[in-house]
């Protein structure tokens, strides 16, 4: 995978290159928005990691100059926790996830590799709400809602619920759960059936709707209409 670091902070900009690199990936470094819109308007990428910070041209515009200028490299967005405002700034200028500082190198891995395998925006609303049915996830302030109705997700649910929200249709394995939302390989499946019996308790119990996440027998778990044959 073709990848795009644009960071300013030297030291957080070496360590992410250091760790996609040992991962096989082809990391190209830019040190402010400037030089990151030159190297994404003149080179392909499979994904933009930028910092909302940056010298030159911030994270917002230069999502939004590159939008403007037709680059469609998925991109992936940095901020700090108290930075919602900005956050909802860049999606609304076209970045496709954002992950919030500090945040484990393991969970950076899965959002790239989730925005490269998928998209799955609203199919009529901006690009950082993801929908399946009358269930709708804001992926910049971390809000839950079925049928408009706010649902209350402990942090881990949260992540929980995005992953599978992200894998729609398919089939997920507990392993696939451990690695990618808690951010390791744990042969504790108890971790996984606790939190997924929780979640399904708070999107499908009280809801008229249909159930959206059942479990598959012997394989894991899948949310909404499966795509096996």
């Amino acid at each position: 995978m073709k990848i795009l670091l644009v960071e300013g902070d030297g030291d957080a900009r070496s360590y992410m290159t250091k760790g996609l690199s040992a991962r096989g990936h082809r990391v190209h470094e830019a040190s402010d928005g400037g030089e990151g819109l030159l190297l994404a308007c003149t080179e392909n990428y499979d994904v933009l990691v930028l910092n909302r910070a940056l010298p030159t041209l911030d994270g917002p515009g230069l999502v939004r100059e590159l939008r403007e200028r037709g680059v469609e490299a998925k991109i992936l967005m940095l901020a700090e926790l108290n930075d919602l405002d900005s956050l909802a700034d860049g999606a609304s200028g076209g970045a496709n996830d954002f992950l919030v500082k500090p945040f484990a190198f393991t969970e950076l891995i899965a959002r790239i590799n989730t925005l490269v395998l998928w998209v799955k925006p609203a199919a009529d609303g901006p690009t950082f709400l993801l929908r399946l049915g009358d269930l709708e996830l804001n992926l910049v302030d971390h809000r839950a809602r079925r049928s408009g109705r706010l649902i209350s997700l402990q942090p881990r649910e949260w992540h929980l619920l995005e992953y599978l929200m992200r894998h729609a249709g398919d089939v997920v394995t507990r392993a696939m759960l451990l690695e990618h939302v808690w951010g390791r390989e744990s042969s504790k499946t108890s971790l996984v059936e606790t939190h997924i019996s929780r979640l399904r308790d708070k999107i499908d119990r009280d809801f008229p709707g249909p159930r959206l996440l059942t479990t598959v027998r012997g394989e894991g778990y899948v949310l909404g209409p499966t795509h096996k044959a």
